[in-house]
């Protein structure tokens, strides 16, 4: 579904990724982690354009990303995206947050974007908020809203760039849980994030970053239980204790 081969990034004179590689099978769920400022979330956002690269190539679903000919605008639309700060327009209700981009950009009516967007909303469990602005929600049903209006969009595959980051320490596991619920039902993630728990619970695979470099991709269990590198070590180390 996701292919990353060899993929290097400059801001001016300083490379913020080298040679990253990796791919992510449909339905599979990766969780990179490692120490702040190490690429990780400039990483996952160059699958779908928002970062472009300047070396390697990546494709999702057999369209190449960085392909000057590809229409980004549609692969984003097929491409779900949750960030750090939830990123829902203050000014419109939950209800339009959730149908805005439906009709704007599949180009679907008013109705059938309505009823898709409180069947999501209903999923994540905010249905009774329907009416209610960003700014009257917690952080963490603000992040639910925004996964709801990502799923609206019938995506191929999720983006999470440290979706909990946000929150306070009561309001991560409710933004987990529909996390979870997703990633149990097939969708294929890629997840920024700290939370070791949810990584070891969720995932198939753990990819640990540091300084720009993918230093370690393996499977969950071998991660946590015999990681192979001396860096990997000493951050599970720090972060799980």
């Amino acid at each position: 579904m996701i292919e990353m081969k060899d993929v290097s990034k400059w801001y001016g004179s300083f490379q913020v990724l080298t040679d990253c590689s990796l791919s992510v099978k449909k339905g599979e769920v990766v969780v990179i982690c490692g120490p702040s400022g190490s690429g990780k979330s400039t990483l996952i956002k160059t699958v779908n354009g928002l970062e472009p690269i300047q070396k390697g190539e990546i494709s999702v679903d057999g369209i190449r990303v960085n392909d000057p000919g590809t229409n980004l605008s549609a692969l984003r639309a097929r491409i779900g995206m949750v960030f750090q700060n939830f990123e829902l327009f203050p000014h419109l209700s939950v209800r339009e947050n959730l149908t805005l981009a439906q009709v704007k950009v599949l180009r679907r009516g008013k109705d059938e974007a309505t009823a898709r967007g409180l069947q999501y909303l209903d999923r994540v469990g905010l249905l009774a908020h329907k009416d209610k602005f960003p700014g009257q929600l917690s952080g963490g049903q603000q992040q639910r809203v925004a996964i709801a209006r990502a799923l609206c969009m019938d995506p191929i595959a999720m983006l999470f760039d440290e979706p909990t980051s946000a929150l306070d320490p009561e309001m991560i596991n409710e933004v987990l849980d529909v996390m979870t619920q997703l990633a149990r039902e097939g969708m294929t993630m890629m997840v920024v994030t700290h939370e070791m728990g949810f990584a070891r619970r969720v995932a198939h695979r753990v990819v640990f970053m540091d300084h720009g470099r993918i230093v370690e991709d393996t499977q969950k269990d071998v991660f946590f239980d015999t990681p192979q590198s001396d860096r990997a070590r000493e951050f599970l180390t720090r972060i799980i204790h």
